[in-house]
């Protein structure tokens, strides 16, 4: 027998016991390099640089993905016990879910143009270690658990709701771990709460009883928060977007102008090629180096775009999100003008970054109450989840600092 306990900062001790199969499974999974790697990977990217606490990794948020993940499997088990048979798929789907992040998480994707469901099951369906623990358990574990994460298919709607809905586990170790991680009060909610309301309707879905329904209303407000002030912080949008013009550029000057190892030039110049092992090279320690690498030898204007970045000499941005299409177009005209009659190429220290956001969405996934007798969509007995299924929407004209009070003066915002 062997018995071991993660001691986690939100969720506490973490408890694992290999006399249980499913959980057996997961201490491999755990092991396995390809997760291992995650320690080495941030949960909110280039997110320290606004939030200096914000170093937690992919690897710590997985395991509270499980971990909340067990806990509603065993309150909803009490329901159906049929649902005995999946046990293994979600909790291995819940580890494994992010295994496909790039460096630097979200910003990684949008640098490299990769998607991490994609990737979550490429690995989970070639790793060796990965595979074999999976199919160990029980044949066939490895492509249930990559077919739900890719695609979101399961033959059964409450594991797939689990793993990926309007409340799923997921979202609710992110909110709690990035408020917690940030410093900001935002994400907090009431998890045993919601947790305790889960149900199942008569259609076999995932339902909330109503004495769950303010703590649900809570998490959405609470999602729609954290959205607002962390995620789409005006200073995450500045960094994501230089550490996109850092991939362009290199890309552009190409492998007989800047240095890249065998990894690097692979994912800059050949990323069709990516295999599982170029992948798996890649994570934050690498990327970073080569920011460094490209500070000190790089030329123009990479060399500068790196240093900025890593020295947090970031570009500003304004929020114009009230003018309209043709607007911000004229905006960032003036802002090119100004930076040219600065000295500085425009072309990679200007630009338009838009967001946007759904805090809820009714046709994907929604959400709904069961009382044993009636089910109802939460946006019809609740108005204040109605009023926010509206989009919200940003708009950021990044720019150098040095013309930043000019640029204000001409577009009076």
């Amino acid at each position: 027998m062997s018995f071991r306990t993660y001691h986690d900062p939100l969720h506490h001790g973490i408890s694992l016991d290999s006399d249980k199969p499913e959980e057996c499974m997961a201490m491999e999974l755990i092991d396995s390099m390809p997760f291992q790697r995650l320690r080495r990977i941030k949960q909110l990217g280039p997110a320290f640089l606004t939030f200096h606490g914000a170093e937690s990794s992919r690897f710590t948020h997985s395991l509270g993905v499980f971990h909340i993940a067990r806990k509603a499997f065993r309150r909803l088990l009490k329901l159906d016990p049929g649902l005995k048979e999946f046990q293994g798929i979600l909790y291995a789907a819940a580890l494994l879910h992010d295994i496909g992040h790039g460096p630097l998480s979200h910003t990684g994707e949008e640098m490299f143009g990769l998607q991490h469901e994609r990737w979550s099951a490429y690995v989970i369906k070639n790793h060796p270690a990965i595979k074999s623990s999976l199919d160990s358990f029980r044949e066939g574990t490895s492509i249930a658990v990559a077919e739900l994460l890719c695609n979101g298919n399961s033959r059964n709607s409450i594991i797939k709701d689990l793993i990926s809905s309007q409340l799923d586990c997921d979202r609710l170790d992110y909110l709690l771990r990035d408020s917690y991680s940030t410093g900001t009060s935002y994400g907090k909610l009431d998890l045993d709460r919601i947790i305790t309301a889960l149900s199942i309707s008569p259609d076999g879905k995932l339902a909330i009883e109503p004495k769950g329904l303010m703590a649900v209303e809570h998490y959405l407000v609470v999602r729609n928060l954290m959205y607002r002030s962390v995620y789409n912080h005006r200073l995450n949008e500045v960094c994501s977007w230089m550490l996109e013009q850092v991939i362009r550029i290199a890309r552009k000057l190409g492998p007989n102008q800047i240095w890249a190892d065998k990894h690097m030039a692979i994912w800059l110049w050949h990323p069709d090629e990516i295999d599982l092992k170029t992948f798996l090279a890649n994570d934050d320690n690498r990327t970073t180096y080569h920011l460094l690498r490209w500070e000190e030898d790089a030329p123009e204007p990479l060399s500068t775009i790196c240093r900025r970045f890593l020295r947090r000499d970031l570009l500003k941005a304004l929020n114009i999100d009230q003018l309209n299409n043709e607007e911000q177009l004229e905006a960032l005209a003036k802002a090119r003008s100004l930076t040219e009659k600065q000295g500085e190429d425009p072309d990679f220290l200007c630009g338009l970054r838009h967001q946007q956001f759904h805090s809820y969405e009714p046709y994907k996934g929604g959400l709904r109450l069961w009382d044993g007798n009636n089910l109802r969509a939460l946006e019809q007995v609740s108005p204040l989840i109605q009023g926010l299924i509206d989009p919200a929407r940003s708009a950021w004209l990044i720019h150098p600092k040095e013309i930043h009070q000019d640029l204000k003066k001409e577009l009076t915002v």
